[in-house]
């Protein structure tokens, strides 16, 4: 999230929050880069940044991968439509490389082994101490930032997100496949990660004091050097004043990312005007929210979630088209994504980029190339 830091929030004290705008948007997009020709992935992400020269194009823990970041935003549409200038520039330099460029959650059939590391000793560092696991992560993703006036309000907001983490993550499943097989999950990118050290979901915190606790003590036990390392699912991102979210599946075609930033935008805002209105967040117990992930991981929209304390269970997306015309609906308005939002009707009904992906490959008596293919055509679309 390209900006600059305003004041510190005053009611941090030993983690200082930047003071942000509320409901300001950010969003980081990875994708993945292939070679034209054999449609295995190709480690020239650093060429292609280098030839780019442009902040908003950064490199990713291995080399096949070109992470696009946004500036400020007020809207998803506003932020999808920078990113849908990015991603020109890049399928421009791509194709000039002899590549092709995809977004889903993983790349069917490339061998984590053959991947190369980028440069640098943070990079070093996290292969280092994530031995076998960090070797495998050549997975992408979406990452939401969005503004939070008062740290205060962040540990609630982040409650809030995890109790909705199956909504996201079913939206965005676009990873059934890994190393040429299918995983039989719609997001093995999402086990993948959860393997890290200081990934999956966070510790359950209350307070913006438990936060600093939990920083304090991961910095001076040596679990991480900086704080910005704790790569749980839903983090606060202190250095910009924002909660960040980071469930979702790498996003296959602009459509489907503008309606899962817009899903997170409004998750983010609608918790902070229940806490406006001096009620409590959404949220669930710790153990039905582990429960969820692993479910829409698993199933993706086929998904059963538990949707409350009390344990009830309903479709996941019989939830989300509920609350995509309720609250949720006049949130977007205010917003200004509605029509985004509008959209995830549409996936509900046609499938996620996993079952789509399923599809093609079904289609071609089980071939993967077909399906990258259908990746480098979607992006492009």
């Amino acid at each position: 999230m390209q900006t600059r830091r305003g004041p510190w929030c005053v009611y941090a004290s030993t983690m200082r929050f930047a003071s942000s705008e509320r409901s300001t948007l950010g969003v980081e997009w990875e994708l993945g880069i292939v070679d034209a020709a054999s449609r295995e992935l190709t480690g020239i992400g650093h060429e292609l940044i280098s030839r780019l020269d442009d902040e908003r194009f950064t490199k990713e823990f291995l080399t096949n991968t070109v992470e696009l970041v946004t500036g400020v935003h007020r809207s998803a549409g506003s932020a999808v439509g920078e990113l849908r200038g990015l991603r020109d520039e890049l399928l421009g330099a791509a194709d000039a490389a002899g590549a092709g460029v995809i977004g889903s959650g993983t790349h069917p059939f490339s061998k984590w082994r053959e991947q190369q590391r980028s440069p640098g000793e943070r990079y070093r560092m996290v292969a280092e101490r994530s031995g076998r696991w960090g070797g495998q992560l050549a997975i992408w993703g979406v990452h939401t930032h969005v503004g939070v006036e008062d740290c205060r309000k962040v540990p609630a907001i982040m409650r809030a997100a995890l109790a909705n983490y199956p909504l996201m993550l079913a939206l965005s499943a676009s990873s059934p496949y890994w190393q040429g097989e299918d995983t039989t999950f719609s997001s093995h990118r999402t086990m993948i990660f959860q393997q890290l050290p200081t990934g999956g979901l966070p510790p359950e915190m209350e307070t913006w004091e438990d936060y600093e606790r939990v920083a304090h003590d991961v910095l001076r036990t040596g679990i991480v050097d900086e704080v910005q390392e704790l790569r749980w699912d839903v983090r606060p991102s202190a250095q910009w004043g924002t909660v960040e979210i980071r469930i979702s599946d790498g996003a296959t075609n602009l459509r489907e990312l503008g309606a899962m930033v817009a899903l997170n935008h409004v998750i983010v805002e609608h918790a902070s005007r229940q806490l406006d209105a001096g009620h409590d967040t959404d949220r669930l117990p710790s153990w039905f929210v582990r429960e969820n992930k692993w479910r829409a991981a698993r199933y993706g929209l086929d998904a059963i979630i538990i949707e409350d304390a009390e344990g009830n269970e309903r479709p996941v997306t019989e939830v989300l088209a509920e609350r995509i015309q309720g609250d949720y609906l006049r949130v977007a308005e205010d917003l200004g994504c509605a029509d985004e939002l509008a959209a995830i009707a549409d996936i509900i009904e046609s499938g996620s980029s996993s079952d789509r992906q399923r599809r093609v490959a079904e289609e071609h008596d089980g071939a993967l190339v077909p399906v990258v293919d259908s990746l480098i055509a979607e992006l492009k679309a």
